[in-house]
This record gives structure tokens, C-alpha cells and sequence, in this order.
């Protein structure tokens, strides 16, 4: 999908800055997602509107942003290349820090599901249905766990990739170079910027500070962005992790 102008009509101008498109576009899109979480409408084929008109704004701000400079969204890591490194990091990296958050997981609850004073810190009666690693029980794999998995892939996980580290991620590193590199990603300013913005977003819709520990994930999400250039690895590893959860959740809070 190609958004340039064209070279012969009238000069355009010069393109706004990258730090200032970046803070303009992030700003807009809060408070369009802050406004679309309160909608809780569920339609059928849609499901709920709030959610379906946040993933649409995430695809669409891109877009926008891509006209406003004069860019195209190839330029947002929207494209596959390198297919062989991206499936590698994204299929493979979750195969590595799952686990470990599953080890991660099942310490949380064990921690605050066993004290009085901590159990606030647990989703609202998730501790009533905590059984421990003894009483895990894996849930079917049915066609509604399809559904969701599907849902996370292409309504999740690529619009929010799109936007925090095809467009956001990549218009902060060209303000703030990157001045450490771990495997040809970029480790700086614009990684902690772009993870904290994408961090933020998710406050609106319960309130629940918990939802900021989404910056440590952001984080990895915007190194294999910048190690590849493409949003392949992080949207392939962004959904793989929402999905992880739900599995976990099913099988362990009933």
C-alpha cells in the first residue's frame, strides 16, 4: 500500500519531525482509545465494538502517520522480510521466556493467593480458583480457544505491533539513535519511549496499574522490531504470549 505523494505536484513542504509525529500520533490515539474501551456494545460477528474500534485505530494511525510524512507503510516494518530471522525470533523466542513465565506466574500466585495482606494484588477472585501447580488441569482445545488464538493474531497483536513498533518504535529511533546494539537491535531511548507509550495505552480500559508491567514485554517486542526491521517477530511473539496467558488462566483459575 503505497501513501507517497506525488513528486510532481506542488512541493508539500518538509515532513514534520519524527519526535514530533510520534508524540502527536501516540497523543491522538490515547484519548480515541481512552473514549472507544468505555463502549461495551457486543454485536454479533463483531463482538465487542469498544475493542473491534481500537484495533481499527491501530491499523489506521499508520496510515496517517505514513501520509503526514510522506512515507509508506513498507517503511513501518509492514512487510515479512527477512521471513526466515523473523519466524525464527518470533516462534522462537517464546519458546524460551514462556516457561520462564509460567515459572513467573505460578511464584505470583502462590506469593499472593497465600497471604492475606497481598491478595489484592491478584486479579479480583482470581485466588478463589487458584489450586497450584497440583491442580493444573489443561483446558480442551476447542474451537473457541481457535477463535480467540485468531483473535489475538490479527485483531491484537498485528494492529498494536503496526502502531507501537512499525510506526512509533521506528519514527523514535530516527530521534533517538540507538547507541548500544544486542544482535542488531536497537537498545536506547526510543526502545524505553516506545515500550512506556505502549505500556500507558493499556490503563484506560480497567484502570488497573498491573496492566503497566506491559512495558517489559514491550520491550522485547521493540528489540526484535529493530533487529529485523519488520513486525513479523513481534507480532508473531506478541500474540503467542496473549495466547500463553489464556492457555495458563483456563488451566489453572476456575
Amino acid at each position: 500500500m503505497t501513501v507517497r505523494l506525488d513528486a510532481s505536484g506542488p512541493d508539500p513542504g518538509p515532513r514534520p519531525g519524527p519526535g514530533r509525529t510520534a508524540l502527536v500520533a501516540w497523543l491522538a490515539v490515547a484519548v480515541l482509545v481512552t473514549a472507544m474501551v468505555q463502549i461495551d456494545v457486543t454485536l454479533p460477528l463483531i463482538g465487542n465494538v469498544g475493542a473491534a474500534l481500537v484495533a481499527v485505530v491501530f491499523l489506521y494511525a499508520p496510515v496517517v502517520v505514513a501520509w503526514w510524512r510522506r512515507e509508506d507503510l513498507i517503511d513501518y516494518g509492514f512487510h515479512a522480510e527477512p521471513v526466515k530471522r523473523g519466524l525464527v525470533l518470533g516462534l522462537g523466542v517464546p519458546l524460551v521466556v514462556l516457561p520462564l513465565f509460567a515459572a513467573v506466574y505460578f511464584l505470583f500466585y502462590d506469593l499472593v493467593c497465600s497471604s492475606g495482606d497481598l491478595r489484592a494484588l491478584a486479579p479480583h477472585g482470581a485466588c478463589r480458583g487458584y489450586h497450584g501447580l497440583s491442580g493444573l488441569d489443561l483446558p480442551e482445545l476447542s474451537w473457541e480457544l481457535a477463535q480467540f488464538a485468531i483473535i489475538q493474531l490479527v485483531v491484537v497483536a498485528l494492529p498494536e505491533e503496526l502502531f507501537f513498533r512499525g510506526c512509533l518504535h521506528r519514527l523514535l529511533e530516527q530521534r533517538f539513535a540507538p547507541r548500544h546494539r544486542v544482535a542488531g537491535g536497537g537498545i536506547g531511548l526510543a526502545l524505553i519511549l516506545s515500550s512506556l507509550a505502549f505500556a500507558l495505552i493499556h490503563l484506560p480500559k480497567d484502570g488497573d496499574p498491573r496492566a503497566l508491567a506491559t512495558f517489559f514485554p514491550g520491550m522485547l517486542f521493540g528489540w526484535m522490531r529493530s533487529a529485523t526491521g519488520s513486525i513479523l517477530a513481534p507480532t508473531l511473539t506478541h500474540a503467542s504470549c496473549n495466547i500463553f496467558v489464556r492457555f495458563l488462566d483456563l488451566a489453572v483459575l476456575r
